[in-house]
């Protein structure tokens, strides 16, 4: 299996996860918000909005393009932090998963 193949597989999970945790169905961002210059647009939306509309999405236009991907990623230990502060049913599930996509990327 192809890295691209893999990280498609990946979202698939990572996207259902956030789905059967509700955290997936959330209003998309005003445009303004995507021009932020913080790291996770920590300014600008929230972070389950970050994961759908900037990360995941641009993963997905990588995957389409069979373009390079990142060197490295690591998206986990910053969800891990904000985990620590809402309550998230399946929070081992999502970590577990956003772990898979970061490692599937750095190995790339």
């Amino acid at each position: 299996m192809s890295a691209h193949q893999a990280l498609a597989t990946a979202l698939r999970q990572l996207e259902q996860t956030l789905q059967d945790n509700g955290i997936w169905d959330i209003g998309r961002p005003e445009p303004a918000a995507f021009e932020s210059q913080q790291p996770f647009c920590l300014d600008t939306m929230t972070l389950p909005a970050w994961l759908r509309y900037v990360f995941i999405a641009r993963l997905w236009a990588l995957v389409d393009a069979r373009a390079g991907l990142p060197a490295t990623c690591a998206v986990a230990p910053a969800v891990e932090v904000w985990l620590k502060e809402v309550r998230v049913e399946d929070a081992d599930g999502l970590l577990r998963d956003l772990a898979e996509v970061d490692r599937i990327v750095t190995e790339a």
